[in-house]
């Protein structure tokens, strides 16, 4: 479905001053406010609109290259507060969920999260399911882009391997909960000024199982579990960014009985020292120097995929930006790729030799007779 233009959402034409697009964003905001009754989806392309056109370097990316100068081919660009979401809404900062399921990729979804470390119980667990665990691991720019392969290797909670969770000694059978007399419950009754009141509890000594081991095993003593050092292989796609989360279903902690919790990795990106990235754009900065600023060129720019040429046209001025197609990040939920946008930078010679500084002089009292503007303009 076709994006439509940012202006358009907002009400304002492309030569609107800053004040007059915020003071239609308010306007606009308000009106589709879901508390005021407003269309939520229309308030999130409002906000959307805004997040673009207040910023006014995206938004003379927005005027040279449309949606695709903001990174809107992919997940990243976007309103405020929107989520890397799978996912259990993407771009730097912003948390995404992969269900992973048994390490392959699964359904996207939206939820989110925060990231952590590995132990912690991510929800109220129920007493046949282990504990989920969360756990973080870094990758690089490139890894991030191309996606990579990490093993982890996390100590575990796992079935003892000596009663295979029975919790019995091996030789020993279960046999009924003496407490609880079998039905894994303790009902304790209370005397009140309006009757006595029942109120059934989970047994504290079987655990609601209603058995019990004859002889608890030696090795878990009873427990059907025991810490393990593990490696899981995690595949990482290609397009995660900074802040997502891929859950492993059943690869958490293990419990007697039931089943695993789940696993939930942070993915943190370091930063590059030549790109940065906006959803599906990456952006660097080149320099030139004003020689072939002026007269045009070609000139070799570094990309994820490797050093590309590009063609720099005559009269490029300072902070001009070039897109290359394709060189972008991949998107997650297709082949394609966003771009890669480079912004010139015009570099000034600072120190000129006493010929050099004639040349010029001698260069703009001819431009200056022509024009009043001189040659620089």
């Amino acid at each position: 479905m076709a994006q439509r233009d940012y202006y358009e959402i907002l009400g304002v034409n492309k030569n609107a001053s800053a004040d007059e697009i915020k003071k239609a964003f308010r306007r606009a905001a308000i009106e589709s406010h879901p508390d005021r009754g407003g269309d939520e989806a229309k308030f999130k392309e409002v906000n959307e609109a805004y997040e673009v056109l207040k910023d006014p370097a995206k938004r003379q990316r927005y005027d040279q290259f449309g949606h695709a100068g903001v990174g809107g081919g992919g997940f990243g660009g976007g309103s405020s507060g929107g989520g890397f979401g799978g996912f259990e809404g993407f771009g730097a900062g912003q948390n995404i969920n992969f269900d992973f399921g048994d390490l392959g990729l699964g359904d996207i979804f939206s939820s989110f999260f925060g990231g952590g470390t590995s132990g912690n119980n991510r929800h109220a667990q129920q007493s046949n399911r282990g504990h989920d665990v969360e756990t973080r691991v870094e990758i690089d720019f490139n890894q991030a882009v191309f996606g990579t392969d990490v093993e982890l290797s996390l100590s575990l909670e796992d079935i003892c391997e000596h009663c295979h969770g029975s919790t019995a000694e091996p030789g020993y059978d279960l046999k009924k909960c003496d407490n609880c007399g079998g039905s894994g419950q303790v009902v304790n009754i209370t005397r009140t000024v309006f009757g006595n009141i029942q109120q059934a509890s989970i047994c504290s000594v079987c655990h609601g199982k209603g058995k019990i081991p004859e002889k608890v095993c030696t090795v878990c003593h009873g427990k059907g579990t025991q810490v393990k050092k593990q490696k899981i292989n995690l595949k990482i796609p290609a397009g995660v960014d900074d802040g997502a989360t891929i859950r492993l279903r059943e690869h958490g902690q293990a419990v007697a009985g039931g089943s695993k919790g789940d696993l939930y990795v942070n993915i943190r990106v370091k930063p590059d020292n030549k790109f940065t990235r906006e959803g599906d754009l990456i952006l660097s900065d080149e320099h030139v120097d004003m020689v072939t600023a002026a007269l045009g060129g070609e000139i070799e720019v570094d990309t994820v995929d490797g050093p590309v040429r590009m063609k720099i046209p005559s009269g490029t001025q300072s902070h001009s930006d070039f897109k290359l197609s394709g060189h972008g990040v991949p998107h997650l939920r297709g082949a394609s790729r966003g771009a890669h946008i480079v912004t010139i930078i015009v570099d000034t010679p600072s120190h000129l030799t006493k010929e050099q500084q004639d040349l010029l002089k001698n260069f703009a009292s001819l431009d200056n007779s022509k024009n009043k503007h001189g040659f620089w303009r």
